[in-house]
């Protein structure tokens, strides 16, 4: 997968690929050359992943700074 590919790419399908790809790492199957373009695949779909993750909190920004009174809460994930 090139980095043009990494950039078109949504959050979930980046970080769904990177889990696949720990997996096939963590196997012990692969040759070292693999494991080396893996590791890089890897590291060009956690970058994906972070910018990803940085945008949606610079848009989180945004909306919050419109509503500057607006009350802060935890966020409960379950």
């Amino acid at each position: 997968m090139s980095k043009a590919d990494n950039d078109d790419i949504s959050f979930e399908q980046a970080l769904g690929e990177l889990e696949a790809l720990v997996e096939r790492m963590e196997s012990g199957e692969l040759s070292l050359e693999e494991s080396l373009a893996s590791f890089e695949q890897g590291i060009a779909l956690t970058r994906r992943c972070q910018q990803a993750l940085e945008q949606a909190e610079q848009k989180v920004k945004i909306l919050t700074s419109n509503t500057p009174d607006a009350a802060t809460e935890p966020f409960d994930g379950d």
